[in-house]
Parts: structure tokens; sequence; C-alpha cells
């Protein structure tokens, strides 16, 4: 005797709204563990090891599974972000000089950082999706996987940026959607891309 058609439905519904609900926990651990703003780095490889127990073992304690993560990757990573903080910033500054200013030189002062800016976002996130799928690899591993993922193939190099790019956007049409997916979704569309690499 088959299920009633009604229940197939709701499942379905149910599994759908794990597809918002889990990224979106995993966004809310990911900004309280930001507050400390050299700590981004280790907590995204942290979301990205939330996210993949989600995806293979069915785990769904996404919120706390950042914060387990996050003890696996911080004294990894944390010496790797706080350079990278301190670059962000200089590079900021210069657009911000630069956007004030014309000619040739400028420009192409202007697309050399937007360039780096572009693929160090690249790196970082495919540095989290390799740290997130093997959590017990150590940090030279994750950033050979992290370079082959995103330097070393055009479509999944465009993929991790343009996911990166657009997820902040997209998400402005959930309530405070670019704070809890803006970097979760990036994530999991890495884990997605990496599975297939």
């Amino acid at each position: 005797m088959s299920a009633p058609r009604g229940s197939g439905l709701s499942r379905r519904a149910l599994d759908w709204l794990g597809w918002i609900a889990s990224p979106a926990l995993a966004g809310a651990a990911f900004s309280i563990l930001c507050l400390g703003i050299i700590t981004w780095l280790p907590a995204l490889a942290a979301v990205g090891f939330a996210l993949n127990r989600w995806r293979t073992d069915g785990d769904t304690r996404c919120f706390t599974g950042v914060f387990v993560g996050w003890r696996r990757y911080w004294r990894q990573l944390l010496p790797h972000s706080t350079p990278m903080t301190v670059a962000v910033l200089i590079a900021a500054s210069n657009l911000s000089f630069l956007s004030g200013r014309s000619g040739p030189l400028v420009l192409a002062l202007f697309m050399i950082h937007v360039g780096l800016i572009a693929a160090a976002i690249t790196y970082h996130l495919a540095l989290a999706v390799a740290a997130g799928r093997n959590p017990s690899g150590s940090a030279t591993e994750w950033r050979r996987t992290a370079f082959r993922l995103a330097f070393t193939s055009v479509p999944r190099g465009t993929a991790l940026l343009g996911a990166a790019v657009s997820a902040p956007v997209f998400s402005l049409v959930v309530p405070a959607g670019p704070l809890l997916l803006g970097t979760t979704v990036p994530v999991l569309v890495g884990l997605l891309v990496a599975d297939r690499a």
C-alpha cells in the first residue's frame, strides 16, 4: 500500500526547508565567531565542516557543528587569516584612494587590485571547502587542495567566485539573509563543486 500523496509533499517541503535552515544556522554561528574580526578563516572552515557533515552524514546540528569545527581549525588557520585581514584592509584603502583618481595608470592599478581580491576570495573559499571536507588533514594539504580547486579549472574557479559574489546579493530577499547565508551558500556551492572535482 502506497503512502498518502500529502505526506510525500510535506516530506519534500521539509527537505527544501532544511536547505535554507541548515546554512542559515551555520551562518549565525559564523557571524558570532567573526566578532573577533581576524577569526573569519577558521570560522569559514568550520562552516565547511558543519555543512559537509550535514550533507554527507545527515547531521542537522549545523549551529553547534560550526563551533565543533572551530576547535579543529583555529590553531592552524588563524596565523593565515591575520595577515590576510591586514592585506584586505590595505587593499580596501588602496581601492578607496584609486576610485577618486583617473588616468590609465590608475585604472590599471585599480583592475590589478580587483583581480587580486577576486583571486583571494576564490582561494580562501576553496581553502574553507578543502578543510571542511578533510578535517584531519594538515594546513599544507588544505592549501594544495584549495589551489587545485580554485585555479586549475576555469569552471570550478568561476563557480566559486560567482557564488561568493552573488550569494550576498540574492540572499537580500531573506531577512538578515546576507548575514546568515552570504557566506554559507558559497561554502555549500564549493562543497558541491568539490564533489565533482
